[in-house]
C-alpha cells in the first residue's frame, strides 16, 4: 500500500490524498461504509459501487472469524471472492468487539479469552494468532489488535491499557513481517493509537505506534463515550505528532458533522454503523438537515427525499412514500434509507475533497457543519 498526499488546505489541517492498494485506488477523505460479516446491511454490491460511489468497504475479524469461519474463508479463497467484492477492504482486528464484549471476555498479558456471543464457545485472540487470522480473511488493509480503553477510564487504567496495546503491536509486527499473504496481493497494517482522554499518553502511543507504522495509522479509542469537544482536542493534539506521509484513520467515527471536524484536524479514513443503523430506524441525513422519516409531517410530503443529494434514490422516492414504508413496517423502508444515507457520506467527503483542492474547505466546512447538524 502507498499514500500520496496531493492537495492541503491552507485554513487547516485538511489534506487530500491518495491510497494505492491491490484492488484499486482510494481516494482521501474517505468514507468506508461498515459490512461487518460480509455486508453491507440492506445494500446490494451493485448499488455500492454505483450509487453510493464506495471505494473500500470494512469487514469484522471477530464476526467473521466466528462466522463463516476461516476454513469456509480460506477455502473460497479470502473474503473479497467470498462476498465477491473487487475493491479494496479493511478489517478491524476485533479490538472493539472486545471492548464491548466487557461481560464475556477475560484480557491478560497474552491475548484476550472470550466467549462467543453466538454458542457461548470459548475463544482466544492474541496479537500472533490475530495477524494468521487477518491473512485468512485477506483484506488489503488490517489492524493491529489493541485493547480499547473505555472513554472515561481513569489514567491508571488508561496507562495500563496502553502498555497492553504496545506490548501487542510489538508482537502483532512481529508476526505480520514473519508470514506472507495468502492470496497473491499485499496487505499492510496499521498501527492503533490508544491512550484515552490524556494528551501525554497519547503522544507516548503515537510515538510509539509510529515505529511500526508504514503507510498508515489509526486513531482508536475515540466516541466510545467521551464529549466530542474531548476528541476533537486529541486529534489536535496528534495532527503534529504524525508525520504527513502517513494515512490517519479515524476508527468509528461518526456523524457527519464530526467527519468534517476531523477532517479540518487533519483525518483521512472514516467508518461508522451510523448511516445504514440510523437509517434502519427512519434518520435520514441530508444536506438541508436531518430527517426523521416517522414523523407524521412526512406523510403528505411528495417532495424528493434531498435535492441536493446524488443518490438515485433522492430522485426516485418521496418523503411520503418512504414515511409510508416506515409506517408499514416495510424491509424496502430501510434499504431506501441506508443507501440514501451512505450516498450522502460519500458525497460528504467528495465534496470536502473538492473545496479542499479549491482552498476553501475551511468557511465550506463551517457553513454546512451548521446546515447538516439542523433537525428538520
Amino acid at each position: 500500500m502507498k499514500f500520496t498526499k496531493l492537495h492541503t488546505d491552507p485554513q487547516s489541517a485538511a489534506r487530500t490524498g491518495l491510497i494505492q492498494t491491490g484492488h484499486g485506488e482510494i481516494h482521501t477523505p474517505i468514507f468506508m461504509p461498515v459490512g461487518t460479516v460480509g455486508s453491507v446491511k440492506g445494500v446490494y454490491h451493485r448499488d455500492l459501487r454505483e450509487d453510493v460511489r464506495a471505494q473500500i468497504i470494512l469487514g469484522n475479524t471477530y464476526h467473521l472469524y466466528l462466522r463463516p469461519g476461516l476454513d469456509i474463508l480460506k477455502a473460497a479463497g479470502g473474503l473479497h471472492k467470498f462476498e465477491g467484492w473487487d475493491r479494496p477492504i479493511l478489517t478491524d482486528s476485533g479490538g472493539f468487539q472486545i471492548f464491548s464484549l466487557a461481560q464475556i471476555r477475560k484480557i491478560t498479558p497474552e491475548g484476550c479469552t472470550f466467549h462467543s456471543h453466538i454458542d457461548g464457545s470459548r475463544h482466544i485472540f492474541t496479537p500472533e494468532n490475530n495477524v494468521d487470522t487477518q491473512r485468512i480473511i485477506g483484506a488489503d488493509i488490517i489492524m493491529a489488535l489493541d485493547e480499547c480503553c473505555p472513554g472515561d477510564a481513569d489514567i491508571q487504567y488508561a496507562r495500563k491499557s496502553l502498555n497492553l496495546t504496545k506490548n501487542w503491536l510489538e508482537r502483532f509486527s512481529a508476526r505480520f513481517h514473519g508470514t506472507e499473504p495468502l492470496y497473491g496481493y499485499d496487505q499492510t497494517f496499521f498501527p492503533i493509537i490508544q491512550g484515552c482522554i490524556y494528551p501525554q499518553l497519547r503522544v507516548e502511543a503515537a510515538e510509539h505506534a509510529l515505529e511500526f507504522a508504514e503507510a498508515g495509522i489509526s486513531i482508536g479509542g475515540l466516541a466510545v463515550g467521551e464529549p466530542t469537544e474531548q476528541m476533537y482536542e486529541m486529534l489536535e493534539v496528534l495532527e503534529p505528532v504524525i508525520p504527513r506521509d502517513k494515512a490517519r484513520y479515524l476508527m468509528g467515527v461518526g456523524t457527519p458533522a464530526n467527519i468534517l471536524e476531523a477532517i479540518a484536524r487533519g483525518v483521512d479514513m472514516f467508518d461508522c454503523v451510523m448511516p445504514t443503523r440510523n437509517g434502519r430506524n427512519g434518520m435520514l441525513f441530508t444536506w438541508n438537515g436531518i430527517m426523521n422519516m416517522r414523523n407524521a409531517k412526512w406523510a403528505d410530503d411528495f417532495s424528493e427525499l434531498d435535492p441536493s443529494g446524488t443518490s438515485f434514490v433522492d430522485k426516485a422516492y418521496s418523503k411520503a412514500y418512504l414515511h409510508h414504508l416506515f409506517i408499514a413496517g416495510e424491509m424496502f423502508s430501510a434499504m431506501i434509507a441506508s443507501e440514501h444515507n451512505l450516498a450522502f457520506y460519500l458525497d460528504l467527503v467528495s465534496q470536502a475533497r473538492a473545496h479542499i483542492e479549491a482552498g476553501d474547505f475551511r468557511s465550506w466546512k463551517d457553513a454546512t457543519v451548521k446546515k447538516i447538524s439542523s433537525r428538520l
